[in-house]
C-alpha cells in the first residue's frame, strides 16, 4: 500500500478504535462505536480508505483528484472513497481524514467530547 502511515495516523487521534467488519472485508476506525474511516477494497479489488467530508468539500476533492470517487457501499453525498495506490497527496488524505475525524467528534455531545479528548 501506498500509504504505509495510514494506520498509525488513524490510531493516533483520540479515542480511536479499530476493528475489522468480516462481512464487509474492511477496517473500521472509529470512536464509540461510530465509523469515521473505513480501509477495504472496491468491486475491482483495489484498495480504499472511504471518509465522511462535508458535501461541497467532497464534491471538490472529487472535482480535483481523479483518484477520489463518492463513497464506494456508501452515502454518496457525505462519504468520499480514495484509492490508495492513486495519486492523491499525503497532505490531502491526511487533511481528509482528519475532517472525517472532525466531523464525527462535533456530532458527540459536548461532555463526551471533552471525554474522548480529555478536554
Amino acid at each position: 500500500m501506498k500509504y504505509a502511515w495510514l494506520d498509525e495516523y488513524c490510531l493516533s487521534k483520540l479515542g480511536t478504535t479499530k476493528d475489522f467488519k468480516e462481512e464487509w472485508e474492511a477496517t473500521r476506525y472509529m470512536l464509540r462505536g461510530k465509523m469515521y474511516a473505513m480501509v477495504g477494497e472496491n468491486k475491482e479489488k483495489q484498495p480504499i480508505i472511504t471518509l465522511k467530508l462535508e458535501p461541497m468539500r467532497g464534491i471538490a476533492l472529487r472535482e480535483t483528484y481523479a483518484d477520489i470517487a463518492p463513497g464506494y457501499y456508501m452515502n454518496k453525498v457525505h462519504w468520499n472513497s480514495i484509492n490508495l495506490r492513486g495519486n492523491v497527496p499525503d497532505a490531502v488524505l491526511k487533511d481528509m481524514i482528519d475532517e472525517s475525524y472532525r466531523l464525527l467528534l462535533a456530532s458527540f455531545s459536548q461532555k463526551a467530547q471533552k471525554e474522548i479528548t480529555g478536554g
